[in-house]
């Protein structure tokens, strides 16, 4: 998969259906240190819009065809998101060794938004926003368990989670300048 919401990048990128028998060189695994990398990864052929194509090897996260597994672009021209079984990796394409891991493990969903300058992720309780110079913000505990996103309105992202001591689902929204949120689950 590859983001219908792009952001403007200086890249190309090819996710490649198997494993090269002869792997090219440079070749870069994230990440660094994985037994098994190549079983179930994301196999990435990257051309920089600057510098030496490479071959990215993503690590598996999870089997579950329900995580995200694909490609995005990144605010920041250069970063390319690549998602994995729910693992997230950002890497400079200019600069392959230069690259982070995000802390949720797994991603359960991904939005794109340009006109916000912003890259979110979502895990099963929290939000995640990376704009061009890294890491902008990180909400609090949304929910006990399970985020559905919805629509944004006026600079918020709108949604929905589980709260446990009610068995229903709760509305919360997040300003997504600031990560600040408003309704959700009280921790």
């Amino acid at each position: 998969m590859i983001d219908r919401n792009q952001f403007p990048h200086n890249w190309k990128a090819q996710r490649l259906t198997f494993r090269p028998s002869i792997l090219p060189r440079p070749h870069y695994v994230y990440p660094v240190k994985v037994d098994e990398v190549e079983r179930g990864a994301l196999e990435v052929f990257i051309t920089p819009g600057h510098g030496e194509a490479f071959l990215a090897t993503c690590a598996l996260g999870f089997a579950a065809k329900t995580l995200p597994t694909g490609i995005w672009t990144h605010p920041h021209p250069d970063w390319l998101c690549a998602i994995a079984g729910g693992y997230a990796y950002l890497i400079d394409t200019t600069h392959p060794e230069r690259w982070e891991q995000l802390e949720y493990r797994p991603v359960v969903e991904i939005l794109s938004l340009p006109e916000a300058g912003l890259l979110v992720f979502a895990d099963f309780h929290t939000l995640t926003a990376y704009g061009a110079e890294g890491k902008r913000w990180k909400t609090q505990r949304l929910t006990s368990e399970g985020l559905r996103l919805g629509r944004i309105d006026a600079g918020r992202l709108q949604g929905w989670g589980w709260e446990m001591l009610t068995d229903r689902e709760v509305e919360f929204s997040v300003d997504l300048s600031t990560g600040a949120h408003e309704g959700g689950v009280p921790f």
